[in-house]
């Protein structure tokens, strides 16, 4: 979504990856170790303990060698990544991608199409190479809730977008003298507006364009981007919720006024962090 509203301004897939996957890298690493001095010690946790006692951590463990299709799950893995490596390589390089001439201009296909023709296409080889029966596929618990989050984000881009572009004017007219002033200023927005919609690309796709109208340069741009995270600060979203529900030690949790759970301080600190080392290193690189 990025690289799309950003290709007109020369800024490649690399560009933006050289500046994010640094800067998000460490500061999720940095958003671990301070987690790790946050609570007591897993031994002392009083829920730990009570579900010690409880014998309710007693489970058993399963082997590979339980796994009866490895060979169909390591194939599909396989694909899943293979796919990933084709959409960074045509993200990268232009050329790669199919061109078509339209009324007399050469018009390259968009990464979201290629996203879409890669994916699709890595889905239907899992498929078929593996002979899953897609019935099966259909009704486990990942597809129901990836077809959900489908449908809801879709929705929330299509009405913010909406809101957004009908209103593009008198948005950019009210915030721009702040934000020519202090354009680190615009990653508070990016961070609330990831807040409501639930996504990473709505986001981008709904405010970055305000962006680019206040005349933001494209490599803060760039370096605001992980600011677009901000969806664990409410806890409600899939991800979070079942990252809840995996942790058996019942110390992942919900606190008492909501929005002091587990993920709010690392998250801060992680988003922070990335932000503060994606505006350093857009003036190293």
């Amino acid at each position: 979504a990025l690289l799309g509203l950003l290709a007109g301004f020369d800024v490649t897939l690399f560009d933006i990856l050289k500046i994010t996957i640094p800067a998000t890298i460490i500061g999720v690493l940095v958003g671990a170790l301070f987690s790790m001095k946050v609570g007591k010690e897993l031994a002392d946790d009083p829920e730990y303990r009570k579900r010690l006692t409880e014998g309710y951590l007693d489970v058993k463990k399963v082997e590979i060698k339980d796994i009866h299709n490895k060979r169909h799950a390591v194939l599909s893995v396989l694909i899943f990544i293979l796919a990933t490596v084709f959409i960074v390589f045509f993200g990268s390089f232009d050329s790669l991608r199919p061109a078509f001439v339209i009324d007399g201009e050469t018009v390259r296909l968009g990464m979201s199409a290629i996203i879409e023709i890669v994916m699709l296409s890595a889905a239907a080889l899992i498929l078929l190479l593996t002979r899953t029966d897609g019935m099966k596929a259909t009704q486990g618990s990942v597809f129901p809730a990836g077809m959900q989050a489908v449908i809801a984000i879709f929705g929330i881009a299509w009405m913010g977008d909406t809101f957004l572009q009908g209103n593009m004017l008198q948005l950019a007219q009210s915030v721009e003298g702040v934000v020519r002033q202090m354009p680190w200023l615009f990653g508070i927005a990016l961070f609330a507006m990831s807040i409501l919609l639930y996504s990473q690309a709505a986001t981008v796709r709904a405010l970055m364009p305000l962006g680019i109208a206040l005349g933001i340069s494209p490599m803060i741009l760039v370096a605001l981007f992980p600011a677009v995270n901000g969806y664990f600060f409410i806890p409600n979203y899939p991800t979070v919720v079942a990252a809840i529900n995996f942790d058996r030690t019942g110390t992942t949790r919900i606190g008492k006024y909501v929005l002091n759970h587990s993920f709010m301080l690392p998250g801060l600190v992680s988003t922070g962090v990335a932000i503060g080392l994606g505006l350093l290193f857009i003036r190293i690189f």
